[in-house]
């Protein structure tokens, strides 16, 4: 059953339907890519086939020259020029085996579509050449001279044109002189050789010392003239013609194709079948104590790839023939399908062909018998869709010939097998091998060794163009750490690979920024080569294919502490809350010698700590170990002088609130120590981007929780009383007095009011170094209200048969948080205000047991209820431009 593709389509890019036909022929948009897939496939092909690379072959109209081919899994694109664009179709094909099919039409014809125009257009002594300068009447030819014109279009590659050639005229119009009929457009380009101008001295009226000619051009399908893209319908203005006769030839004209310089290809897209097509690498390795492999793609078909140069190489390859023939042998026929594919997927090289013959025979008749055997190779190449022009054969007749002066040829009697090198055909041709930059691949280890393994995909030589020094199916690895390299003839290599930082070494303070080490001055990389040459992508056999670069995996941590080990606690007047006594009295003894002292020495209790760790040999290869650690740092308890005058002024501003009629030492006032650290990491982990790159990570750490804090409580329902002191409301006071000590301990009440604020600091932010727009976290300083009203209330006892016992309190809260973050995500580093409003809640407890006659019944009751929901105010993010 056969197989194959049936037929292909066009799956995107900018197609003209009225001047297309579906499956057949499209007409498409210059300058714009069009994708071809396969549409449908021979009813024989299996689906793991169809997964398969097939070759995509651009051919000429007629389907005799194969332009360009490639090989893809993916389709192919193509792109027309407006030069190309015109009535000219090309024929786009795709082939399991690289074969053409040219029983079925299983491709589609492609033409680009543009308004027509001259580019530019010139008159030439010869082809190719300067033109003849029209800015005055100094260069000129004679009648009868061989002129060239060449015309450079836009939408006319195929058509065939009608070229006027007018005479200038000054008192009256100008005069049609001659009329060139069936002129092709090939390329893109008009190049006629005119040997007819003897001719036009007939058509010249009143004919001067110099006549100026110039062109019409009209398309011969529209009738219309073509227009430069100034507007203009005469062009090559002026070929100036002496009045003066050189010769009456009166030749026609010619067609002539464009002149075309062969030269090879630089382009990166290389297609040589000595190749590789994917390396990974995978790093072997237990981190934490945890298996963590990893795989890494660093070459996938020439993605992303940088080139140094394209230097240039000579490839030289020979057939050989069995004597007297010019017939190619199974050998000879693999060495030519594989040039002819080389040369099919590389535009532009020029193919030498040099026949020999041995010299057994005659001279003459050898000569003859080497030419038909280059000429046999030409055909072959021709025939597999290679352009005929691209290839130069010649017969170079005899190696060493030895016939005598009479022809008669000497050694007839000879050993035949001892001339079987000059019965041959040599292949030379000139191509821009591929030379590309190394890749440079970054990864982490410990100081002993773990295991990286190189793998590659579609590493075969057997089209090596090299002769004897050909790429081998070989992976081989060098360092300055190996005495010898490691190499393998397979597709997969395991090779051991450690980092310059040594588990003995005490203090690695060198190695303080992971890839650079401060006593050499160098990088801290220790360097693998590792060597995959092939004629495709990396053809320099001394040059690496993949550097890896190896670095320490150290990972440095600084801490700094700053702790108050007493906080600062006042009752103005020296008079406590009655229900905070005990406590009370701990703190203001405290309190009021650490005052004393603080205004004497400008010191308070506190505690100060900074340290500076380093660890490193986390990655290990399946053992246990424990990685090496280096801690320096120091902490100083105690007192440590003149830092804390902010907080010393705070203390001062609370014996004017002493002072204040509102207290009178029923108001409590106490200012929190701050607590404040800061931490900072940096280490080298895999960039994100890449995967190829490590990259310096740095995370910061911010807290202080407080900065400042201070807090106020006020007894409502106490602060009418009279209370070591007068009260606000004497009158209201002595009642609420006399109620409750006629009550005594049976009941009792107290309306709590407290007042907190602070600021506040919190966060972290995780910074990627190479790539700061991947800083990741926030830090936000804060400022926080807060007030809380509490309510409780308590009774006991009873009157005869009915009574009560039980207590009801009650409380309601609310904050209001403000402040400033600074933050990053994806989009880069920004600034964002703060607005919190935490609602209004309340929350009651009644708990009581009612007593009638001999019954009794306890009651309980709970509830809570958001009298105000909470709300958080969204600002927009100022955003950092880094690009500035």
């Amino acid at each position: 059953m056969a197989k194959g593709v049936k037929k292909i389509k066009v799956t995107s890019g900018f197609t003209y339907p009225k001047m297309s036909v579906l499956g057949q022929r499209i007409t498409i948009k210059p300058g714009e890519w069009v994708q071809f897939e396969v549409d449908e496939w021979l009813p024989g092909t299996t689906a793991e086939e169809k997964k398969k690379e097939l070759i995509w072959m651009r051919q000429s109209g007629d389907r005799k020259i194969i332009i360009y081919q490639v090989p893809s899994v993916i389709g192919y694109r193509f792109r027309i020029s407006k030069q190309l664009c015109g009535s000219y179709f090309y024929y786009i094909e795709a082939s399991m085996s690289g074969k053409r099919d040219f029983k079925n039409n299983t491709g589609i014809y492609v033409k680009g579509w543009c308004e027509p125009k001259i580019v530019s257009s010139k008159w030439s002594t010869q082809k190719g050449s300067k033109s003849i300068k029209n800015s005055n009447k100094v260069n000129y030819i004679s009648y009868g001279h061989i002129v060239h014109l060449n015309l450079m279009t836009e939408g006319l590659n195929g058509n065939t044109l009608i070229i006027e050639l007018w005479n200038q005229q000054r008192a009256k119009n100008d005069k049609l002189v001659f009329v060139y009929t069936d002129v092709q457009v090939i390329d893109g380009e008009v190049n006629l050789r005119i040997e007819n101008t003897y001719a036009w001295m007939a058509f010249v009226d009143n004919i001067q010392n110099v006549e100026e000619f110039y062109i019409k051009v009209k398309d011969t399908a529209s009738k219309q003239y073509i227009k430069d893209k100034l507007g203009d319908d005469l062009h090559a203005i002026y070929l100036n013609v002496k009045n003066k006769v050189a010769t009456s030839n009166t030749n026609g004209v010619y067609n002539q194709t464009p002149t075309k310089v062969y030269k090879p290809d630089v382009s990166n897209a290389r297609y040589e079948p000595c190749k590789f097509e994917v390396i990974n690498i995978t790093e072997n390795e237990v981190k934490d104590g945890k298996a963590n492999n990893t795989t890494v793609t660093v070459f996938e078909n020439g993605k992303g790839l940088k080139h140094k140069n394209a230097p240039q190489e000579n490839i030289h390859r020979t057939i050989f023939y069995k004597f007297d023939s010019t017939i190619i042998d199974k050998d000879g026929e693999e060495i030519l399908n594989n040039i002819l594919k080389f040369l099919l997927e590389h535009k532009g090289s020029t193919i030498n062909l040099s026949g020999y013959a041995c010299v057994i025979g005659k001279e003459n008749y050898n000569k003859g018998l080497s030419q038909r055997r280059a000429d046999i190779v030409k055909k072959f190449f021709a025939d597999g869709g290679l352009d005929p022009a691209r290839i130069i054969s010649v017969g170079k007749g005899e190696v060493d010939p030895t016939d005598d002066k009479k022809g008669r040829d000497n050694i007839r009697y000879k050993n035949e097998k001892d001339y079987e090198n000059n019965r041959r055909v040599d292949i030379s041709f000139t191509f821009n091998a591929h030379d590309a930059h190394t890749i440079v691949y970054e990864a982490l280890a410990p100081s002993s060794d773990i295991n990286l393994t190189v793998a590659t995909s579609g590493l075969i030589n057997k089209g090596c163009f090299r002769g004897k020094d050909k790429h081998e199916k070989k992976v081989i690895v060098k360092s300055p750490e190996y005495k010898s390299p490691y190499e393998i003839n397979q597709s997969s290599l395991a090779f051991p690979v450690h980092s310059q930082l040594a588990a003995a070494n005490v203090a690695p303070l060198n190695y303080i920024w992971p890839s650079f080490n401060l006593l050499s001055m160098q990088s801290s990389a220790t360097i693998y080569n590792v060597f995959i040459n092939s004629c495709r992508w990396f053809s320099n056999k001394n040059n690496a294919v993949v550097q890896v670069k190896v670095f320490p995996d150290i990972k440095w941590t600084v801490e700094f502490k700053w702790n108050h080990d007493q906080p600062f606690a006042y009752s103005f007047g020296n008079k406590l809350h009655p229900y905070d006594i005990q406590e009370g009295r701990k703190k203001v003894i405290g309190a009021e010698f650490d005052r004393a002292t603080s205004k004497s020495f400008g010191e308070m209790d506190q505690s100060f700590a900074l340290s500076l760790k380093a660890e490193w040999n986390r990655i290990t290869q399946g053992r246990s170990s424990v990685p090496q650690t280096l801690e320096l740092g120091h902490k100083w308890d105690g007192k440590i002088r003149r830092t804390l005058a902010l907080f010393n002024k705070m203390k001062s501003m609370t014996e004017k609130i002493s002072n204040s009629p509102l207290s009178q030492g029923r108001a409590r006032f106490t200012i929190e120590s701050p607590k404040i650290a800061f931490s900072a990491q940096w280490y080298l982990e895999r960039a994100p981007k890449t995967s190829l790159d490590l990259t310096h990570m740095v995370v910061i750490g911010v807290s202080a929780k407080p900065l400042v804090e201070a807090k106020i409580e006020i007894d409502l329902w106490k602060i009418f009383i009279k209370f070591g002191g007068d009260a606000v409301c004497p009158g209201a006071g002595s009642i609420i007095s006399w109620i409750l000590d006629k009550l005594g301990k049976e009941a009792g009440m107290h309306f709590l009011i407290s007042f907190s604020g602070g600021a506040y600091v919190d966060g972290k932010v995780t910074i990627n170094t190479s790539y700061p727009k991947e800083t990741t976290g926030e830090v936000k300083t804060t400022g926080k209200i807060q007030v809380v009203a509490e309510f409780k209330a308590w009774a006991k006892g009873g009157v005869g048969y009915l009574g009560f016992e039980g207590e009801v309190k009650a409380d309601a809260s609310t904050s209001v948080t403000a402040g400033i973050k600074v933050g990053a995500d994806k989009n880069g580093i920004y600034t964002a205000p703060v607005a919190e409003f935490a609602g209004v809640k309340a929350t009651f407890v009644a708990i009581g047991t009612v007593k009638l006659g001999v019954f009794k019944r306890t009651l309980t009751y709970e509830g809570e209820s958001r009298l105000v929901m909470p709300d958080e105010i969204k600002f927009e993010k100022k955003y950092m431009n880094f690009d500035n």
